[in-house]
């Protein structure tokens, strides 16, 4: 087994063995047994070319003697040679390779692998063994385990016991050495007691005597903290236990009050008299009523229990249901439904938005002033002059009557045989004509009121109509008035073929539009008065058309069927927008005078405010009136428009709209007028406003027409 370990030792001889620093004069062999012939077989193989002259190098068994593994070598006559290494305690690295410590890997392209003390180069040993003798060698030497190379020279090292323990000692994180005890009783370097000189003499410093200026600051912020309050001292934590109490009372400020699930248990009745052992003897029931108890139903017996009396305590039988009712009773508590109903503890002022005092959004009408009488049947219509001078009303008792605004005084009379839906006044200040629906027919009145040059100048531009050569095909026809409807004003008739509901004058008073109750196409008319032409501007009917209005500046036509308003231009004849109402039925609509607001009122007592800028649904629904909204208007000047419903009230709100495109309109009830009487449970049927004062005329079914200022 040893032999090819010799082998081994001899091939690693190197021609540094003549050094005085190899420390052996003989082979590398360990063994004293190695013969002579095969030295010199070995030196013969040393000096042929066939090993390319790369010397070898002389180091596993000199070393393993450095380490301490095997005795002293023998020389060949069997006498101890002395080790001269025995008392060097210098590092043996150093003494072969004196290259320093550098990554060995820089020499790994070299055949050499360093220099010793002589300058000399230190030669590689030749390894040319292949896995199968690395196998080999693992299966025979006993000593391959403990067997590692050396970097500095390359050399195979075998460790000793003491190496091994070592290396084990440290795998374990354990200390190196043997006899070092980490457990030993600390040593205090310093003594815990004072000594009486100084460890020093040096003196004093003079900041040990003066107060430290950065200490005054930093104690000042401190004090400044904790008097404003940014620094709370430490409350002393509480010791007591809390116990929680299932069935506790609620109390607010108790645990179980913030404890939000908490229900209190339902409290049971207190017994009475008739639990009593010996109730008195009202308490008792008779056979009769015995009798009676037993055949209610269980859920019906004001008692749950038949009242019974004994003589003391002690005669008392056990209760025969205790266990039953027991068990039903924890059932109850154990199993009730309970839901939290969560109050919300909301003031209900904080609720109302808030809105600016009406005292500030004055003027606006508080009062009533004037009632103007005469009419026998409800008043349906009512028109106010340009100039606020006059008013006119229609009635079901078939007149029109012309009062004077400021004195209720009737100027003006005027049969029209049939009940008047609807009148208008021309809004050009320079023409004196008025509008008025009489069943199926429009008559174009002049009341010949207020100054003589206004109405003889209308009067003339009537009579200054020259007919065209051809006659046009028209929906309507214009009827000049005979010589007596002209002495009774009438100046013009326009026939329809079926019944009209409304008249409306466009901002220049030239044109105005009619709607006939029809669900035809010819529902809405549009008429020209100085050229007496009409036409019809719908192709197609969208439905049963209620109201409809010119806007007053641009040529925009609004319609107004029973749940959508739909805005026409006239100019490109096309539908421009569609408002959604949001109501069943629209009775009524106003247009802003800077028109691009629009209300609407309902027969669902809903007001419908749409800003035409922001979107076609309502920016705005105020249900303020409890019955159906017969009229809605706006005034010309002021930021007021008004309401009037069939619960008999006027409802005056303040309507601001602002140049500002970002700021929203601000609608704001202002007051609530009343006065007019309910009949046939009809109350107010129009409202509108005086052209230039903040005042409001209404008419009611009750036959007046009343002016609030």
């Amino acid at each position: 087994m040893e032999q090819p370990l010799e082998l081994e030792s001899d091939d690693d001889l190197t021609d540094s063995e003549e050094s005085v620093y190899s420390g052996l004069e003989d082979s590398g062999s360990d063994s004293t047994n190695s013969s002579a012939g095969e030295e010199e077989e070995d030196e013969e193989e040393r000096e042929e070319p066939g090993n390319g002259g790369a010397p070898e190098v002389k180091g596993a068994p000199r070393k393993s003697k450095a380490l301490g593994a095997d005795p002293p070598p023998k020389d060949s006559e069997g006498l101890s040679v002395p080790d001269e290494y025995e008392e060097d305690s210098s590092d043996e690295e150093d003494i072969r390779n004196t290259v320093g410590n550098i990554p060995m890997e820089w020499y790994q392209d070299f055949p050499h692998i360093g220099y010793d003390l002589e300058g000399k180069r230190i030669y590689k040993p030749i390894r040319n063994k292949d896995e199968l003798d690395k196998f080999l060698e693992k299966m025979e030497n006993p000593d391959y385990w403990r067997t590692v190379q050396d970097k500095m020279t390359g050399a195979d090292i075998k460790l000793t016991d003491e190496q091994v323990d070592l290396v084990h000692r440290l795998q374990k994180g354990q200390f190196g050495d043997v006899h070092f005890n980490p457990y030993e009783p600390a040593i205090d370097f310093f003594t815990h007691e004072v000594m009486i000189h100084p460890v020093t003499n040096r003196p004093a410093d003079k900041r040990s005597f003066i107060p430290s200026l950065i200490e005054k600051e930093k104690v000042s912020k401190l004090v400044h903290a904790i008097k404003m309050g940014w620094i709370k001292p430490r409350k002393p934590k509480e010791d007591t236990p809390t116990y929680y109490d299932l069935w506790a009372h609620e109390d607010p400020n108790s645990i179980l009050g913030r404890h939000k699930m908490h229900v209190p248990a339902p409290k049971m009745k207190l017994p009475g008299h008739e639990e009593s052992y010996n109730p008195p003897p009202e308490y008792l029931l008779s056979e009769e009523e015995k009798l009676a108890w037993e055949q209610q139903e269980p859920a019906e017996r004001r008692l749950n229990f038949v009242p019974q009396q004994y003589r003391c305590l002690r005669a008392v039988p056990a209760y025969p249901r205790f266990i039953h009712e027991r068990f039903e009773r924890c059932l109850d508590l154990y199993l009730c439904p309970r839901q939290r109903k969560m109050r919300v503890n909301v003031d209900p002022e904080d609720l109302i938005p808030k809105l600016p005092k009406p005292r500030d959004l004055q003027p606006f009408p508080t009062t009533q002033a004037l009632v103007y009488r005469g009419h026998s049947s409800l008043v349906r219509c009512l028109s106010v002059s340009p100039s606020g001078q006059w008013l006119a009303s229609g009635s079901d008792d078939g007149t029109v009557r012309f009062w004077e605004v400021c004195t209720a005084r009737c100027m003006k009379t005027l049969p029209v045989g049939g009940v008047v839906k609807s009148i208008a006044w021309n809004p050009n200040p320079t023409v004196c004509l008025v509008a008025i629906c009489v069943e199926q027919s429009v008559l174009l009145v002049n009341p010949c009121l207020g100054d003589k040059l206004l109405y003889g100048a209308t009067d003339q531009v009537l009579e200054s109509y020259v007919p065209p050569e051809e006659e046009r095909v028209q929906p309507v026809q214009w009827v000049t008035a005979t010589s007596e409807e002209h002495s009774r004003g009438i100046r013009l008739t326009v026939q329809h073929s079926k019944a009209l509901k409304q008249v409306t004058w466009h901002g220049k008073g030239d044109y105005f539009a009619t709607v006939v109750a029809d669900n035809s196409n010819m529902q809405v008319l549009i008429h020209q008065t100085s050229k007496r032409w009409s036409q019809n501007p719908f192709r197609k009917s969208k439905g049963l058309v209620q109201c409809v209005l010119f806007h007053p500046i641009r040529p925009y036509f609004f319609v107004a069927t029973q749940r959508y308003v739909r805005v026409y231009n006239l100019l490109k004849q096309e539908l421009t927008k569609k408002l959604m109402a949001n109501c069943k039925w629209v009775s009524s609509m106003a247009i802003h005078p800077a028109g691009d607001n629009v209300i609407c009122g309902s027969y669902d007592s809903k007001l419908a405010w749409f800003d035409l800028d922001l979107s076609t649904r309502p920016y705005q629904l105020l249900r303020h009136h409890r019955k159906a909204l017969r009229s809605v208007a706006f005034h010309k000047h002021y930021p007021l428009f008004a309401s009037g419903s069939d619960d008999g009230t006027v409802i005056v709100c303040h309507g601001m709209v602002y140049n500002d495109l970002l700021q929203n309109p601000l609608l704001v009830p202002v007051k609530v007028l009343k006065g007019h009487a309910l009949t046939l449970d009809l109350g107010v049927l129009d409202v509108i406003f005086h052209p230039t004062q903040p005042w409001v005329f209404s008419s009611g079914a009750d036959g007046t027409v009343r002016l609030y200022t």
